[in-house]
């Protein structure tokens, strides 16, 4: 409640009669002035004094028009306090929304040298997507510790994004709408080898150059092309799945999965 209602019946209408004269109203007004400085509570006390004694004020000492002018005066201070409070909240409440939308998607065994806890963070998503996209887990997990070193907020140079650094335009194709989203990424990256795999007869390091390289180059060359970066990911890729096999003591089904080499 503003000072200025609490006083409503002393700034509104007609002042009543009474014995205080125009300077003690004027002293009074000052000391609720003084009272609003001094902190809420000894104000809360000089307002009920004030109301108290509004019934002895004179109706020739002082009009209600300058009563309300004075109140005007603190309500506007009041008023001023309290809305540095609010725009105070406001900013925090707009930091903290900040922060919250800003907040990346969970990291789980992030790093290429986290070893097997690495490879193991996602491996509910990998086998899922790896068992819906006819591939073998061990492959799946050997691309991705190649590509982004299991950490799910890696970009590169070019623009590729997420756990199976899938460019954008590739990453829309196949219906991956937040390519840094773990799960999205990992059956984004699924789906597009499975289907190289299935392109390239079921031949595993054949579609691994073409994840690589591009399609077309591995078409060109009749299999994996003569570039090093692409030959030596093959290779790491290949490697890095054979890793995994032997930590979870699981080995290569490749009348199920295709070619390795």
């Amino acid at each position: 409640m503003s000072t200025q209602a609490a006083l409503a019946g002393v700034s509104g209408g007609e002042v009543p009669t009474g014995a205080v004269t125009a300077g003690e109203r004027v002293q009074r007004l000052q000391s609720l002035i003084e009272e609003v400085d001094a902190g809420p509570s000894s104000f809360a006390a000089t307002l009920e004094g004030a109301i108290s004694d509004s019934s002895a004020t004179s109706a020739g000492s002082v009009t209600p028009s300058a009563i309300d002018a004075s109140l005007s005066a603190i309500d506007a201070s009041d008023t001023a306090s309290g809305a540095t409070g609010t725009l105070g909240g406001s900013a925090t409440a707009s930091a903290g929304a900040e922060q919250t939308s800003a907040a990346s998607y969970p990291v789980t065994g992030q790093g290429a040298g986290s070893g097997s806890q690495a490879m193991g963070g996602y491996a509910g998503l990998i086998d899922q997507a790896a068992a819906q996209n006819g591939l073998e887990p061990a492959v799946l997990h050997g691309l991705i510790e190649q590509e982004s070193g299991f950490d799910p907020n890696a970009t590169s140079s070019a623009g590729a994004l997420g756990l199976t650094q899938l460019m954008p335009g590739t990453a829309a194709s196949l219906g991956v709408t937040e390519p840094l989203n773990p799960a999205q990424s990992i059956q984004g990256g699924a789906r597009y080898l499975g289907g190289l795999v299935r392109q390239f007869d079921g031949n595993t390091s054949d579609a691994l150059a073409a994840y690589n390289a591009g399609p077309g180059a591995v078409e060109q060359y009749g299999g994996i092309p003569p570039y090093a970066e692409t030959q030596q990911y093959v290779t790491r890729v290949l490697a890095n799945a054979e890793t995994y096999r032997q930590s979870a003591g699981t080995t290569a089904d490749q009348g199920t999965y295709g070619a390795l080499v």
